[in-house]
Order: structure tokens, then sequence, then C-alpha cells
């Protein structure tokens, strides 16, 4: 069974990992007030570490004073000496907050740290955070020192720089892609037949159709293929059956065309990075892709009305 320990930086947006929150304090102090305002690119390295050591005593103190679970074993004879010990000292309280540290600062002195590498720099093994600020940030909580911060203020601090990190990151590793993109669809602009909407939409028409016109909330079916700029083909519909979605429910650049577009029609949108999936991945969709459909628009698809009035079924 794992230890529970709930890590509380709040990193949604880099791993998917849900954030604690905390009771909002009734007063701020003014000098808290002036790291609220601390912009990401300015704060050092160091100053970060700190306070996310800070930052992960978050609800730490409410922990220690509730069950944990044993955490997986390691050195099979330390731990029945460890065994041993509690057993002799079962109720010494000392032993307890003894044991308990021991696996606190396996997660908040190992493995966390190494996350955070990971996800700022893309490597476990750097030395990006300094552990030394960290452990002293973090052992000024445990050990009631006067703090420059509060853990809330902290923990503020540390989301808004890992956002800044995070988008540093995805600029290195996938900024080649946007401006590829870009300059793809200067030129394309400039072809005949090609269309460029206020958005930055481009479009030609292949087929113009007479039927009516999708509204957002349409219901439409489709056959589509969609490529990269490089002629990649990521997805299609060629084979299979046609695709059916909610105008409202797929990709800007998608709702926009489709909103144009006539029944019967057959387009090639060019679409910018922004109304597509921006800086997600997704299959073979990296971060700031700009890309190109073909789509055939069928028909507005009918839904069936509730009848309100109706009674209900037992």
């Amino acid at each position: 069974m794992k230890l529970r320990f709930i890590l509380t930086v709040a990193l949604a947006i880099v791993v998917g990992v849900n954030t604690t929150t905390a009771a909002k304090k009734k007063k701020t102090s003014k000098k808290e007030a002036k790291v609220e305002v601390v912009k990401p690119d300015t704060v050092s390295v160091d100053a970060f570490s700190y306070a996310m050591g800070i930052a992960q005593t978050k609800g730490l103190k409410t922990f220690l004073q509730t069950n944990v679970d044993i955490d997986t074993i390691k050195y099979i004879n330390d731990f029945v000496r460890g065994m041993k010990d509690m057993q002799e000292k079962m109720n010494d309280p000392k032993m307890k907050a003894y044991s308990m540290g021991l696996q606190i600062a396996q997660q908040v002195f190992g493995d966390f740290p190494q996350r955070i590498n990971q996800q700022i720099t893309g490597k476990q093994d750097t030395t990006f955070l300094n552990l030394e600020e960290y452990k002293k940030g973090f052992m000024s909580v445990m050990t009631n020192e006067p703090l420059p911060l509060s853990v809330d203020s902290a923990s503020r601090l540390c989301q808004k720089q890992m956002e800044y990190y995070y988008n540093e990151k995805l600029e290195r590793d996938y900024g080649q892609n946007r401006k590829d993109g870009e300059e793809f669809l200067a030129q394309n602009a400039k072809l005949a037949g090609v269309k460029t909407t206020p958005s930055g939409l481009q479009y030609e028409i292949i087929k113009q159709g007479t039927g009516p016109i999708p509204q957002k909330d349409s219901q439409v079916k489709v056959n589509y293929k969609g490529t990269l700029i490089d002629g990649t083909i990521f997805d299609t519909t060629e084979g299979k059956t046609p695709f059916q979605t909610n105008v409202a429910h797929v990709i800007k650049g998608w709702t926009e065309a489709l909103t144009m577009m006539p029944v019967g029609s057959k387009w090639k949108i060019y679409v910018p990075y922004d109304l597509a999936y921006g800086n997600r991945e997704t299959g073979k969709i990296k971060p700031f892709s700009a890309l190109i459909f073909e789509i055939e628009l069928l028909e507005i698809v009918e839904l069936p009305k509730s009848n309100p009035t109706a009674p209900a079924t037992k």
C-alpha cells in the first residue's frame, strides 16, 4: 500500500495531477502581496527552489496527525529491523514521528524533485531544482522558522512558474513547428483560389454545394481527410462511415469552415495552429502544427426533438 501524502503544488497543466485547495486566508500581509505580482520570468531558480520547498509542506502537518500506510519495501533487512524496533516501541510517539519522517522524505526529497526536473527539462537526471534551497524552504516550515511568504503564496508562485517553464519547454521543443506553419500559410495565401478569413483560416472551394448552411449548434455528417503540411495523413474517413459531429464540438477551424459551407460542398481548408490543437499533442499532430483538411459536407442531421410534456415513464 502506498503512502498517501498528497503533494500540493498545482501542476495539473503539466501532468494532469489534481491539486488540493486550501481555505483562503482572511488576511494577507503587504509583504505577501508583493510576491503575488512577481513575473515568472524574473524569478531566479534559487527563489523558485526555495518556494517549491515551502509549497510542499502544504497540508503536511495535518497529514502527520492521520494514519499512514507503509510504502514499498526496498531493503528487507532494514525493513525487518524497523519492524522489530517499531514492535518494541509501538506506542512511542518519537518512533512514530521518525518513521513518518523517513517515509515522507522519500517522496519530498527523492521522487518529487526528479519529477520537477523531468517536467521542466525533459530529463530526470538534471539538477535544475536547487535541492539545498528546496530542502531549506521545506524544513523552515516544519521547524516553524520565520518565512518570507506563506505556504499558500509559495504554492501560487510555483504554479505560475511551472506554467512559465512548461511554455518555455514547448517553445524549445516545438517552436519550429509554428514557424514552419506560418511560412507555409504565408505562401499558400498567394495561390489562386485560396481565400483567407479574418481569423487566419484559409479555404479553397473544390465543389460548391447548394444546400443549407449549418449553424454552430447543428449536427452534421461529413467525409474528410486530415494531413500535416508535409503531406502526412493523420486521419481520414476513407473506407469508413462518414463522421457525424456537432459543429461546435470540433476545432475552431472546422467550426468556422462548416458554418460557411452549404451542404453538398467540398472544401480544402488550411488551419493555423491556434485554430487547430494549439500547444497540445495528439497522435501524429505535434504542438503548434498547422493542419490541412479536405471536408465534404454531406448533410445536416435532424435530431429527434424531445417532448417536454410527455409523461415520465416509470
